[in-house]
């Protein structure tokens, strides 16, 4: 069988890419087992009273990878194609990201089989509080802390928190991240996966004697990710040329004016109808002339079926696994550098790690601390990632994965197997 995502689902390609690395580290075979595996998941039925007073079941599942080196850390997310084996892929990737970062959780994920833009929020809200007293079993500050993820946000996440805190009989802030200010949030929190992915860009712009002024980007997705890394980028100096949202795309040449784009999609509810610019599909947008492609919406982006006509230089994966294995070895033998998932959309969970900190401390940063304890995480891994990429004649996801697994692994054989 093929290994395309499109061909097997994406807890196979996940499983795909620890088999390679832990060949090439030579790890033992028990704790490679080990990690192949999900420590627990759970499938839940959601029942919830829709406006027109009729009840539907959704169907949502929560999956805990690993837990070797601290609590389940992961987000939730509401989508149409939700899957177990889907939510299981991203719990492992979940696993490595936080082990590169060298943050102590452990990976995780979850989520709701739904079209939310066809929910009203009444009916979001009940869906989430039921879902979360589905989770209880699971949910808790030292045990598994949720975040916002594709369709979920800061509101979800105080939803969540208050049904826990009303379950247990106290307010518990730590137990998600990415609330609201207000409810213990941690400043910079809704920036920081955009501004991860910026840092990452950047670095890797030093270590090949490039300068970002001018530096022609396409950005996929132009949700939390995606619209706050092509802000970003813009501000740096790099013109973006286009973006594009789960309708589509728009791309001009000569740059768009990113605050503009926004100001119209707000209004337009999408990007497509930007004044003077043309419209493209979201796979044109992987296929145009730039310098830095951005995919920032969903896996399965990046595929033996376009990966030789990617023009981009640089990929930095803003999305979890949009590209699969097939294409990354393509985009090799082709010269494109990519900055991993687990690497170039980090921040997030870095600055969901701060929040939780905050949380349990009570005691809150300034969104220029945050930053700045950001900047100096994402640059560490960065140059961790290149220096092993140098070292042992690698790809950066390959350098990703060895120092990310070879920590999980160490962690497990330290702890060993109970009883």
């Amino acid at each position: 069988m093929s290994s395309e995502l499109g061909k097997m689902n994406a807890f196979a390609m996940a499983q795909q890419q620890l088999d390679t690395v832990a060949k090439r580290l030579g790890l033992n075979t028990s704790i490679h087992e080990r990690l192949r595996y999900p420590k627990r998941s759970l499938s839940i039925s959601v029942p919830v009273t829709m406006d027109n007073g009729i009840v539907r079941v959704f169907q949502g599942y929560r999956v805990h990878h690993n837990l070797f080196r601290g609590p389940a850390k992961g987000g939730i997310r509401y989508q149409e194609d939700v899957s177990l084996d889907e939510v299981s892929a991203l719990a492992m990737w979940m696993t490595w990201k936080c082990a590169l970062m060298e943050i102590p959780f452990g990976g995780a994920k979850g989520g709701v089989i739904c079209t939310p833009r066809e929910m009203s929020q009444g009916e979001l809200e009940r869906m989430t509080r039921r879902m979360t007293s589905e989770l209880m079993i699971f949910l808790g500050p030292n045990k598994d802390i949720p975040a916002p993820d594709m369709n979920t946000n800061a509101q979800t996440m105080a939803w969540i928190m208050d049904t826990y805190s009303m379950n247990v009989g106290h307010s518990v802030p730590s137990v998600v991240t990415g609330k609201p200010i207000a409810l213990g949030g941690s400043k910079g929190r809704e920036d920081a996966t955009g501004s991860g992915c910026l840092f990452t860009i950047l670095e890797l712009l030093k270590r090949t004697n490039r300068s970002v002024d001018g530096l022609r980007v396409a950005v996929q997705g132009f949700g939390n990710v995606g619209g706050t890394v092509a802000r970003l980028i813009q501000q740096a100096g790099a013109t973006v040329v286009a973006v594009s949202d789960y309708r589509g795309g728009i791309y001009r040449p000569n740059g768009l004016d990113i605050p503009s784009v926004v100001a119209h999609a707000k209004e337009a509810g999408q990007v497509g109808g930007f004044a003077d610019s043309d419209r493209v599909t979201n796979a044109e947008l992987l296929e145009l002339e730039c310098d830095v492609l951005i995919p920032a919406a969903l896996g399965n982006q990046i595929t033996t079926g376009n990966a030789d006509r990617i023009r981009a230089q640089i990929i930095a994966e803003g999305a979890n696994g949009p590209t699969t294995p097939e294409a990354d070895h393509i985009l090799q033998t082709r010269g494109i550098t990519v900055i991993p998932d687990i690497l170039a959309n980090a921040g997030g969970v870095t600055v969901s790690y701060f929040e939780w900190v905050q949380g349990l401390m009570e005691f809150f940063w300034s969104e220029d601390e945050v930053r700045q304890r950001l900047n100096r995480i994402m640059t560490q891994a960065f140059e961790s990632t290149w220096n092993m990429a140098q070292k042992e004649h690698v790809d950066l996801r390959t350098a990703a994965y060895m120092l990310a697994v070879a920590r999980v692994a160490e962690a497990g054989t330290l702890r060993g197997v109970y009883p």
